[in-house]
């Protein structure tokens, strides 16, 4: 039986999904990529696929990988769906379909404990006592645990101080020569990922793989013949972030902490380490006195410093370039001292890589900006200087998909063989699938920037009916989005339809502003209301979810929902079908901010090609992202809610308008008594039930 045949029969009514699969409904669009995923399995060659909210995408693809027999790479967005998709998702289809598949997670690096540097930290002088808590738990988790990921600590914050202490880089893993390398969990993560025939990975991980593949290093996962982009449409920006350079703050005095610790410990006496370390410290501190001021973490886009010359905008050339030149000779004492002790211990060896690799940083930001690049300083928590490419596409056509087959990515385990490549007549296979991939029928915001001009493409839209199910809000009588007061004057609002909901209300904020603004506000209106009010940093994204969804979970029972107000990766990702949540608010319309540095270098690219940056950059950029936030909204045939926009510029501006006819062909509300009209039909109990819809 052909792939084809095979995936056809699985989604038949009689099929094995449906035998075995509780809730399984055959649809013709998530049949549909179906059959493109498997034909491109079997020919090789690159598919582009948008599947609307609600096709079943997932399923899609993993199904005729599954019947494939190939070994395949799975990449998606984020850990979370990670986790997801392969606790969840796969376990169940493989049982379904009876196949034989072993599967395997792996994540980066910095997920899992590593053993050696857990020992480090614990004769570490540590005086905050939150991070001695922690790094106790950590070491009594570390005795029973057989993945060594970190997600398995509940009690550790996301961004506590203690993940560098107890997790490793590639610069400073001691590979082969680490005494705890047996017990590696990167390591064992990895040898599992070798015996798999299908390995979920993020888009983090495949693009830093190809970076160390780039270095010569052996690749250290099995190398397969299809990969498969899940959330594919944030492949481009993640990229960006490992196809230039950067060096931190964080970089330098994390090295410079090591170095002390091994020289104490290995060296003691043998070399001046105070005096080395002293220095890098202080030319690091020094340079990040020349930068200026802390950038507040609510100006996300002012942290972005434009460095189109010598040194970064506002920075006077000569402190720049003399507190950069001062970086370089710490590094190259430091280098010197290391070079008398590398003998002694594996850890000199690795610290003296690593001393190179920064120096060379160091000078390659002196040196002007590579040709067809941007540079910027990041003035956030820790300073970042970051060179980037402007998009991936030339990565993409030149080093992805007409490169060797691509491997599994991880990072530098030089003792791990490559497994033997693919037949070479067999052309490798790409799949590219996400729920919003552009505004236009070529799907243009996509491909162009992931050098995918020539792919075969395919829409499949939703099969939810948007005018029965939802409703779409302006109020007209906010203020102007960029007005002062807008973010105040929404939470004002917005306190009576959240009241009269019962919660059940997620707002997206464009800006961390506006988020601490309404989530304080929207605090202090409804302190006495019974709801709940949630905000994006008392927790932990995945927590948040799971606090706000079962606040709400069923009207029958009288329960009080909750609000949660969000921003950035709130906008995607949030899946929390039925009762809790009944109204997305978005607080303006989500352009980019023209004063970032790569904004602006690429507004320039298309200006300087003859083309118009707001109809061909801007409003693409917004347009997917507000149905990435509408999308929230509707996640399942049962699902009733409302989407309030609160920018009048959606019903006032030609633009506008046209973003609005991009959205689901939801209902209009035109004004505030068919607005409220609305509300109170979903506080019924009835508006859950499929048969009143």
């Amino acid at each position: 039986m052909s792939l084809n045949a095979a995936v056809d029969a699985a989604f038949q009514p009689d099929g094995p999904l449906a035998r075995n699969l509780r809730g399984f409904t055959p649809r013709s669009a998530q049949l549909q990529m179906a059959q493109a995923v498997a034909k491109v399995l079997e020919q090789g060659g690159e598919l582009v696929v948008e599947a609307g909210t609600g096709v079943g995408k997932t399923f899609a693809y993993l199904v005729p990988v599954l019947l494939s027999g190939e070994r395949v790479l799975l990449s998606t967005a984020t850990k979370n769906l990670q986790d997801q998709l392969f606790s969840r998702d796969l376990p169940r289809l493989v049982s379904a379909l009876g196949v034989p598949a072993r599967t395997a997670l792996l994540k980066g690096r910095g997920s899992y404990l590593c053993l050696h540097r857990l020992k480090l930290a614990r004769q570490t002088s540590l005086s905050d006592k939150g991070l001695l808590a922690l790094l106790a738990s950590i070491e009594q988790w570390s005795r029973h645990t057989r993945t060594g990921d970190l997600a398995e600590v509940a009690s550790l914050p996301e961004r506590s101080p203690v993940w560098p202490l107890v997790t490793s880089t590639r610069e400073n893993c001691l590979g082969s020569q680490c005494p705890d390398f047996r017990a590696c969990h990167v390591n064992l993560a990895r040898r599992e990922a070798l015996a798999a025939d299908v390995v979920v990975i993020n888009h983090h991980l495949f693009f830093a793989d190809l970076q160390v593949r780039e270095s010569g290093m052996a690749e250290l996962l099995p190398t397969v013949r299809a990969v498969v982009f899940d959330e594919a449409h944030q492949i481009n920006e993640t990229g960006v972030q490992f196809l230039g350079a950067q060096l931190g703050t964080a970089q330098l005095l994390d090295f410079a902490r090591d170095m002390l610790a091994a020289g104490l410990q290995h060296a003691r006496g043998l070399v001046d380490w105070t005096s080395l370390v002293s220095a890098v410290d202080m030319s690091t501190r020094d340079l990040r006195l020349v930068a200026g001021r802390p950038v507040s973490k609510f100006a996300s886009a002012q942290s972005r410093l434009s460095w189109e010359g010598t040194s970064p905008q506002g920075i006077h050339p000569d402190d720049w370039l003399g507190g950069l030149k001062n970086v370089g000779a710490a590094l190259a004492q430091a280098a010197s001292g290391l070079d008398t002790v590398s003998e002694l211990a594996p850890d000199f060896v690795r610290l003296r890589e690593r001393c190179g690799q920064l120096h060379e940083l160091a000078q390659s930001f002196i040196a002007p900006c590579e040709l067809g690049c941007v540079r910027w300083l990041d003035l956030g928590t820790q300073m970042r200087m970051v060179e980037s490419p402007l998009d991936i596409a030339q990565a993409m056509r030149e080093r992805v998909l007409r490169s060797a087959p691509p491997g599994p990515p991880f990072v530098d385990d030089r003792t791990v063989p490559s497994a033997e490549p693919p037949t070479p007549e067999r052309a490798r296979a790409w799949v590219f699938t996400s729920a919003t991939l552009g505004d236009d029928s070529g799907l243009q915001w996509f491909t162009e920037p992931c050098g995918l001009t020539h792919a075969l493409q395919l829409r499949v839209d939703s099969p939810f009916d948007y005018a029965v199910q939802s409703a779409v809000y302006v109020p007209r009588q906010l203020p102007k989005p960029n007005e002062p007061g807008h973010s105040e004057a929404l939470a004002d609002w917005l306190v009576d339809p959240v009241q009269l909901l019962g919660g059940r209300t997620l707002v997206l904020t464009t800006t961390l502003r506006a988020l601490a603004l309404v989530g304080n506000r929207l605090t202090s209106a409804l302190a006495e209301s019974g709801i709940e009010v949630l905000v994006q940093g008392q927790g932990t994204r995945g927590s948040l979810i799971q606090r706000f969804e079962s606040a709400g979970q069923s009207q029958t029972t009288g329960a009080r929902g909750a609000v949660l107000v969000a921003s950035v990766s709130f906008w995607e990702g949030v899946d929390v079908p039925g009762d809790a949540l009944q109204m997305v608010v978005i607080d303006k319309l989500p352009f980019p901010p023209p004063s970032d540095p790569l904004v602006h270098a690429r507004t320039q690219r298309l200006e300087a090609q003859g083309r118009r940056a707001f109809s061909d950059y801007f409003l693409p950029e917004a347009a997917v992202a507000l149905k990435q936030g509408a999308g929230r909204l509707i996640r399942s045939e049962r699902d009733r809610g409302v989407l309030v926009v609160c920018d009048n510029r959606l019903v006032h501006m030609a633009y506008g308008i046209k973003l609005l006819s991009g959205l689901p062909p939801m209902r209009r509300l035109v004004n505030e008594v068919a607005f409220q009209d609305y509300l109170a039909g979903l506080t019924k109990t009835s508006t859950t039930d499929r048969h009143a819809l």
